[in-house]
C-alpha cells in the first residue's frame, strides 16, 4: 500500500505539472516522469537517511521519493520564491540538502562523476552511507560515464549506478544508439556486476534494489541496476514523440502501467478493497492540488536576488 500511495504520488504530481505547463505558469524545459514511477519508488524503499541520490533532468519524481515537500518542488517548478531553489532553479537544478538530494542536472550524464564523488565522500567520511545514482539509456553512451565506472570500481566506491532505460534517448530508440542494448553489462568491463529488472512492476524493482545496495553498502563497490521502463509522453513536454506508433504506447499503458499492475494485486491479494484506494486517490489528489495552488500563491523573487546564490562576492586584500 506505501508503495501505491508512492507511486500514484508521483502520477498526480506529473499530471498536474503538465497542466500547469500547459497553461504558461511552467517555463523552460520539463521532463515528465509518467510511466517510470516503479523505479524510483522500488530503489528509494531500501535508501537510508544517510544516503544520497542525484539524477538528471527527469527528476521530480526524485525529489518527492527524497522526502521532499510537494509544495517546495511544484514553486520551485513555476519559478517562485518559496520553490527549493528559490526560483531560479527550475525543473531541472533544484536540490535539497536537508534531504541529501543532489539534483536534478540538465547536462546528459553530466550527474554520474558528481555521483562517483559523493559517493568517494561517503567512503571517506566512513558514514555508511551509498549515493543512488541514475540516469537514462542516452546517458549510458557518454565517455565521462565510462571513466567513472573504472574509478567506481578501481576505488570500491559505494555507488549504485541505476539505469532508467525508458526505450528511448530523446527520440532515438537504443537499438539505433547503442552497440550492445544490454545496459546493465556495461560494467562487465571494470568488474562492476549488473542486472536488468522490471522496471515496470514496483516489487520486482525492490527485490532486485535490495541485494544490489547490501553488496554496495558492504564495501564490495559499485553495482549496475538496469531498469526496463517507458514513459508514456513525450521526452520534453515540447516532444510531440511522433517517433513512435500509438499502438506501442497504449500496449504499455494497458499492459504494463505500474500502478495499475500493484492496484490489482492489492484487489486480488485482500491488502485493500476499491474504497480504501479511492481514499486514497481522493487524499493525494487534494494534496497536489494544495501544492498547485501554494506555487501560484507564491511570489516570484525580486528582481535584486537575481545573483544571490550564483556568485560569491570577495574582495581584495
Amino acid at each position: 500500500m506505501h508503495f501505491y500511495r508512492e507511486m500514484l504520488r508521483i502520477r498526480r504530481f506529473e499530471e498536474k505539472a503538465g497542466q500547469l505547463y500547459g497553461m504558461g505558469l511552467i517555463g523552460g524545459f520539463c521532463h515528465l516522469y509518467i510511466g517510470q514511477e516503479a523505479v524510483v519508488v522500488g530503489v528509494q524503499s531500501h535508501l537510508t537517511e544517510v544516503d544520497t541520490v542525484i539524477t538528471t533532468y527527469r527528476d521530480h519524481a526524485h525529489m518527492l521519493a527524497s522526502g521532499m515537500d510537494p509544495k517546495g518542488v511544484m514553486a520551485e517548478l513555476t519559478g517562485r520564491r518559496d520553490g527549493y531553489s528559490k526560483g531560479k532553479g527550475g525543473s531541472m537544478h533544484m536540490f535539497s540538502r536537508e534531504k541529501n538530494f543532489f539534483g536534478g542536472h540538465g547536462i546528459v550524464g553530466a550527474n554520474v562523476p558528481l555521483g562517483g564523488g559523493l559517493a568517494f565522500a561517503h567512503k571517506y567520511r566512513e558514514d555508511g552511507g551509498i549515493c543512488a545514482t541514475y540516469f537514462g539509456d542516452g546517458a549510458a553512451n557518454q565517455g565521462q560515464v565510462h571513466e567513472t565506472f573504472n574509478m567506481a570500481a578501481l576505488w570500491k566506491l559505494p555507488v549504485l549506478f541505476i539505469i532508467e532505460n525508458n526505450k528511448y534517448g530523446m527520440g532515438t530508440s537504443v537499438a539505433r544508439a547503442s552497440a550492445t542494448t544490454d545496459l546493465y553489462k556495461r560494467g562487465a568491463a571494470y568488474a562492476i556486476p549488473g542486472k536488468a529488472v522490471d522496471g515496470m512492476d514496483v516489487l520486482a524493482v525492490a527485490e532486485a534494489a535490495g541485494p544490489a545496495i547490501e553488496h554496495v553498502r558492504a564495501g564490495k563497490g559499485p553495482f549496475i541496476l538496469e531498469m526496463k521502463t517507458y514513459r508514456y509522453r513525450g521526452h520534453s513536454m515540447s516532444d510531440p514523440a511522433k517517433y513512435r506508433a500509438k499502438e506501442e504506447v497504449n500496449k504499455m499503458r494497458s499492459e504494463h502501467d505500474p500502478i495499475d499492475q500493484l492496484r490489482a494485486r492489492i484487489l486480488a491479494d485482500g491488502g485493500g478493497d476499491e474504497d480504501v484506494l479511492k481514499e486514497i486517490d481522493r487524499e493525494i489528489k487534494a494534496l497536489i492540488n494544495e501544492a498547485a495552488q501554494f506555487a501560484q500563491d507564491s511570489p516570484e523573487p525580486d528582481p535584486s536576488e537575481l545573483y544571490t546564490d550564483v556568485y560569491l562576492e570577495a574582495r581584495a586584500s
